[in-house]
């Protein structure tokens, strides 16, 4: 206590909207560069990702309807729940009810319900390295403590079993799965989520499954909900409209309890779950009215424009690091919107690591990549392809360009770059 009032010191984790910020704020304006960012995972900032008008009217009538200005349940409305149950569905062997989904803001609201519930004393969480940052934000305040696996670039992104058998305890309560994956753009198998299951079961904790991008997947593997194992273990899914049907502004998610066997789900935990949403704030009653007709009415043709452009967009970003020396791609992007770069600082001779890079970059040509540290790892950047076709290649090309001014390399020399784009970790 100080003067009467209490030191509350906020946690010092590093956020992506935190250093994205920064990041524009070193622009140099004064170039007179239009500004290209690749840092944020939003694609509605290009006029390329658009949603489709059936969404748009869904809402538009049901804002127009007058029924839906007031509070919904704590716990999202009816129809809504149940409409997303039966969505989810489609890829389960068995059907979810209602009563097993929760309508949050967002899935960032739907990854702080799922610690916040999970939170008991000297409880940890396994969470991925690289992975999304929002996770260790949400346990510093649940006073959780995060132990991190790694992923492994050179088999796919897949989680190391070995280390998630190492760093699990008596006191371990989950593991997060995020799937497809965001920094990375892998897509898992059904046969790595079986093992991932099995591990979980085998260790007696919940398996997180963080399906925000999930379906898009445009790669050899489709994608499979991890709630197909929810009969071997219990899964919590947090999903949202925002990626599948670019609408990341809305804030639509939830939260889905896949456990058929009721390992997990019991009435103390679903008065838990009960009493910890009365004190949260859901998304606008009359966006969770649109939902069941969003869901319904949506065509085929939407979400194979998007994988196409996304398709495409990937390719795009994958050649083009190709042509970049200090950049290594250890796996074509598979899904979701970005990918995971390898930077080799030893190729240019005054930048000291990403951090250093990318300020640099924004600085120098008015683009903007995620610093790898951001997510977990140190000299790696993570590159959003989700943008227009014609901007991504700009953008690239500026990396290049940069790349060349900052290169050891002096014109007319050989080059030392691996030609076989080999991997150094």
């Amino acid at each position: 206590m100080e003067n009467g009032m209490m030191n509350i010191e906020a946690p010092t984790n590093v956020t992506i909207k935190g250093i994205l910020g920064t990041l524009m704020a070193n622009i140099d304006e004064e170039k007179n560069k239009r500004v290209i960012s690749l840092g944020m995972g939003d694609p509605t900032a290009y006029s390329c990702f658009t949603t489709n008008t059936v969404v748009q009217d869904s809402v538009v009538q049901t804002l127009e309807s007058q029924k839906f200005n007031g509070y919904s349940p704590t716990v999202g409305l009816l129809q809504t729940r149940r409409a997303i149950s039966e969505y989810l569905s489609i890829n389960l062997p068995y059907k979810l009810l209602e009563d097993d989904v929760y309508i949050t803001a967002g899935c960032t609201q739907a990854i702080e319900v799922a610690i916040s519930i999970l939170a008991r004393p000297k409880a940890n969480i396994l969470v991925p390295k690289p992975g999304f940052p929002i996770y260790e934000l949400c346990a510093a305040f649940r006073n959780v403590e995060i132990r991190h696996f790694d992923l492994l670039p050179d088999k796919g992104w897949e989680v190391d079993l070995e280390v998630v058998d190492a760093l699990t305890d008596q006191n371990t309560v989950a593991i997060v799965i995020i799937n497809p994956g965001n920094p990375c753009g892998n897509v898992y198998s059904y046969q790595h989520l079986k093992k991932i299951a099995e591990t979980a079961k085998k260790h007696k904790i919940l398996v997180v499954a963080d399906e925000v991008y999930g379906h898009l997947a445009f790669g050899e593997n489709p994608f499979v909900p991890m709630g197909v194992f929810g009969s071997m273990v219990p899964v919590l899914t947090l999903g949202s409209l925002s990626k599948r049907w670019l609408v990341p502004g809305w804030r639509l998610g939830w939260l889905a309890i896949s456990d058929p066997n009721g390992i997990f789900k019991n009435m103390k935990t679903v008065d838990r779950i009960k009493k910890y949403f009365d004190i949260c704030g859901g998304p606008a009653t009359f966006i969770q009215a649109a939902v069941p007709r969003i869901l319904e009415d949506t065509k085929e043709t939407f979400f194979t424009k998007t994988l196409c452009l996304l398709k495409q967009t990937s390719d795009i970003c994958f050649k083009k690091i190709k042509e970049i020396p200090c950049f290594t791609c250890p796996q074509k992007p598979q899904g979701a919107m970005a990918v995971m770069v390898k930077l080799n600082v030893s190729l240019l001779k005054d930048i000291s690591d990403d951090i250093d890079f990318c300020f640099k970059l924004a600085k120098e040509e008015s683009v903007i990549l995620l610093p790898g540290l951001t997510v977990g790892l140190k000299n790696w950047v993570r590159i959003t392809f989700a943008a227009e076709p014609s901007s991504l290649e700009e953008a690239l090309d500026r990396i290049k360009s940069f790349y060349q001014r900052h290169s050891h390399q002096q014109k007319g020399q050989p080059s030392q770059y691996n030609s076989n784009n080999t991997i150094f970790l």
